[in-house]
């Protein structure tokens, strides 16, 4: 496994890391049961063997529903071996004072510390961090004071889109960034992770497989998403040779930027970690055969965003779970 430095924490994490929102919730296809939460011995041990493989960094949130307490009952004996982040709870500003806002955010963290069976997190961060919540520094003011009592020992924020991560770095005080960033979704790669990187920001990245459409689903995508489908397919086209699948395409494509310091592997099955891990192994994908992924593209950016897709989500994409 190799390790990254996570931008001005100094924190050093596995280049790639596990989320958690699949062992918390019923998340994603649900084809057969497969892709449902999974009994929490089975999430027990997906998250102990992540640590027996090296991933020293795990990502949960107070809205991942059990996911918290599954973490706290599986790892408590040991939580010296790996570096914690989760979310707040979503937090309302409008109609609230200032000290309400403290007692909300202390109220959230003091679930999640709960729930986690600890008496720190390494990150806290706010979870789809709007531009306005940004611009008015109350919630990170409450984190930082957080901070300053031992609860937290980094502040971070999870953003949306392209204007919310600029609003994060133009406001700065923010010790992370999480973002959604994979070979066909590039945008964020031309200014954003830059900026973070020359501001000193950890990057984290999500979303690495586009919801699972950088996989052998892409065939299903519906007509209207015709140009993502079309795009993606130009991406299978250059399997082979340097990666033998899209899974591998898209994790090396990701880890090949120096911006990133850790990607999320988002699943709640051994066999998907194992092979996410196999393909980082084989280390970034080539100049040249990078510059062929970034000539791919797609024009319509509202294609790439998962929130418009068809609803159906087991109908279009075959009726098939991901596999590695």
């Amino acid at each position: 496994m190799n390790y990254r430095r996570l931008g001005r924490t100094g924190l050093q994490v596995s280049e790639l890391s596990l989320g958690t929102v699949e062992l918390g919730l019923d998340y994603g296809v649900p084809v057969g049961g497969e892709h449902l939460r999974p009994p929490e011995e089975r999430a027990a041990y997906l998250l102990n063997r992540a640590l027996d493989l090296g991933v020293n960094f795990i990502d949960t949130a107070r809205g991942y529903g059990a996911s918290e307490e599954v973490i706290g009952r599986a790892l408590k004996t040991r939580r010296h071996e790996y570096i914690l982040a989760t979310k707040l709870a979503p937090i309302n500003e409008e109609g609230l004072s200032d000290r309400e806002v403290r007692e909300k955010v202390k109220a959230s963290l003091a679930e999640s510390l709960r729930a986690l069976q600890t008496d720190c997190v390494d990150l806290l961060q706010i979870h789809h961090t709007p531009v306005a919540v940004t611009r008015s520094g109350r919630i990170l003011a409450a984190m930082r004071e957080a901070q300053r009592e031992g609860l937290t020992r980094f502040v971070g924020a999870s953003t949306y889109g392209e204007e919310a991560p600029l609003a994060v770095l133009e406001a700065g005080g923010y010790d992370t960034l999480q973002v959604a960033y994979s070979a066909a979704d590039r945008q964020l790669g031309e200014k954003v992770l830059p900026l973070a990187q020359g501001q000193d920001v950890g990057v984290i990245i999500r979303s690495v497989l586009l919801r699972g459409v950088l996989t052998h689903r892409y065939p299903f995508i519906p007509d209207q998403l015709r140009e993502l489908r079309t795009a993606i397919g130009q991406l299978n086209d250059l399997i082979g040779g340097e990666a033998e699948s899209l899974p591998e395409l898209a994790y090396r494509f990701v880890l090949a930027n120096r911006a990133v310091g850790t990607a999320l592997v988002g699943t709640s099955r051994l066999d998907e970690l194992e092979a996410a891990l196999a393909f980082a192994g084989r280390g970034p994908l080539s100049p040249a055969l990078l510059a062929r992924v970034e000539a791919i593209t797609v024009s319509d950016r509202r294609q790439l965003n998962p929130s418009t897709w068809p609803s159906d989500l087991g109908a279009w994409q075959g009726g098939r779970p991901y596999r590695p």
